[in-house]
């Protein structure tokens, strides 16, 4: 099969385009014909590094969107021919190729009338977004959000996830994508490059604060923001763990959460791999009914993925990119 593959850690420029052997689905796995894979942060971020499981020459590409083409032993509950989505293992060879093997109970089936591309914009951001919203945070209607970054893959989900159910959502971004993250549902942009984040937030909510940050940058990003919450108040790093020591203990006792999906394979359970699917199938209901937009901004082929990762690596990329089967 027709793969991108990197020979060792570095950086989106070395990967390049290579024939492998198609894989085989084992037990409890299936093989999926890749139709469209989503580009996302951790891509880049990993490869600099590779990982000690890796086989090399290695294949990245987390979500993967497509076909299903063969099953394992003991599959019962998928079946070939059946459209799908998923999530994937890092430690395994992803969807920057023509195939992809997952685990079973990672698949998301994917709705008639949604297409392989916009399902493949979803997984890694879309539910990073989901269990900060959610699931860490709890946002409910009259709450005041902070989101970090929200012209990105995570962020803009947070934006649109939050405000969907009556937050009030205050954004940082660029100036120029200032108005593309208030048509994603943001009340207030806070130009992060000419303004400072923490004084404008607080004028802007009187000097209360905000109930909840996703904070999508970075530690340092996260540490300057958790004096933003007020007493109870919850920060979620999508990014990395903040240091505490911002806030004196016994103050306003902030509850912080991080966002790990990948682990959910490597210290997880069957629960954990399950919620996987759960969480993009419940995206995948919000797209088709019109409630969550996939933030596509662009489709690629596969020998412009290594640029296109390049982007990303800028901090400065809009919405998503996916590379999509010819």
């Amino acid at each position: 099969m027709r793969a991108l593959v990197l020979d060792r850690p570095g950086s989106p420029d070395t990967l390049r385009l290579a024939d492998l052997p198609v894989p085989e689905a084992g037990p409890g796995q299936v093989r999926v014909r890749v139709e469209a894979c989503g580009l996302n942060p951790v891509d880049y971020q990993i490869a600099g590094g590779g990982h000690p499981q890796w086989e090399w020459p290695h294949v990245l590409g987390l979500d993967v969107a497509g076909t299903v083409d063969a099953v394992g032993e003991g599959v019962t509950q998928v079946r070939v021919g059946q459209r799908v989505a998923f999530h994937g293992d890092l430690r395994r060879p992803g969807g920057f190729a023509e195939f992809a093997v997952a685990d079973a109970d990672v698949l998301a089936p994917l709705p008639d009338d949604l297409d392989a591309v916009t399902a493949a914009a979803l997984p890694c951001a879309g539910m990073a977004a989901y269990q900060a919203v959610f699931r860490r945070l709890h946002v409910t209607a009259g709450r005041t959000v902070l989101v970090t970054g929200g012209a990105g893959g995570v962020g803009g989900f947070a934006v649109q996830l939050a405000a969907g159910v009556g937050a009030r959502v205050i954004a940082t971004s660029s100036a120029g994508n200032a108005a593309y993250v208030r048509q994603l549902g943001a009340h207030d942009v806070v130009d992060y490059q000419q303004q400072d984040v923490a004084a404008r937030v607080r004028e802007l909510t009187g000097g209360r604060g905000v109930d909840a940050v996703v904070d999508t940058v970075g530690p340092d990003s996260a540490a300057a923001h958790l004096g933003l919450l007020v007493h109870g108040g919850g920060l979620v790093a999508v990014s990395g763990r903040p240091e505490r020591n911002t806030v004196a203990p016994f103050t306003t006792a902030p509850s912080l959460h991080e966002i790990a999906l990948g682990s959910a394979y490597s210290h997880g359970d069957e629960q954990a791999r399950a919620d996987l699917a759960a969480m993009l199938g419940a995206l995948f209901t919000m797209v088709t009914e019109k409630r969550l937009a996939p933030m596509t901004s662009r489709t690629v082929a596969l020998e412009e993925v290594p640029s296109s990762l390049a982007e990303l690596a800028t901090r400065h990329a809009r919405g998503k990119t996916v590379y999509a089967a010819g």
